[in-house]
């Protein structure tokens, strides 16, 4: 089943699909930008993924005016908002199993307590009064 991360494009390709010269999908490559799956002979094998990021790359770089060094901070810091959502998403779904084990354990110590009518006695004044015990012999 192909996904957006299955790696189909060969080079030439994604160069055309992204509207970059091949030379600079190596050089984006080289630096890290976009790192495409190798094939066991080391060639490049393109995800549609990466064909978007290349285009954003082109898009921050012509468009935005950044340098290729600031497009890689944002890619980098990017992805590491991605990291943090996902795992601020598996907290909550964890918190939440938590919680309602906790409500189902809460509700079967309730369900456990006996219903029977204890009838109210009235606290009775202390005394003061003084009891000595002594052990049997």
């Amino acid at each position: 089943m192909l996904t957006e991360e299955t790696p189909v494009y060969v080079i030439s390709v994604a160069a055309e699909l992204s509207g970059l010269h091949p030379q600079t999908l190596r050089q984006y490559d080289r630096l890290g930008l976009v790192c495409p799956d190798r094939t066991a002979g080391r060639g490049r094998r393109y995800s549609a993924r990466d064909i978007q990021q290349l285009r954003e790359v082109q898009r921050l770089s012509q468009d935005e005016g950044i340098n290729l060094a600031g497009i890689k901070r944002i890619i980098e810091l990017e992805n590491q908002v991605a990291a943090l959502q996902a795992r601020v998403t598996e907290l909550v779904d964890s918190l939440e199993g938590a919680a309602a084990t906790l409500q189902q354990r809460e509700a079967a110590v309730h369900a456990s307590y006996r219903r029977d009518l204890v009838p109210y006695q009235p606290p009775t004044p202390q005394s003061s009064a003084l009891v000595v015990w002594r052990p049997r012999r």
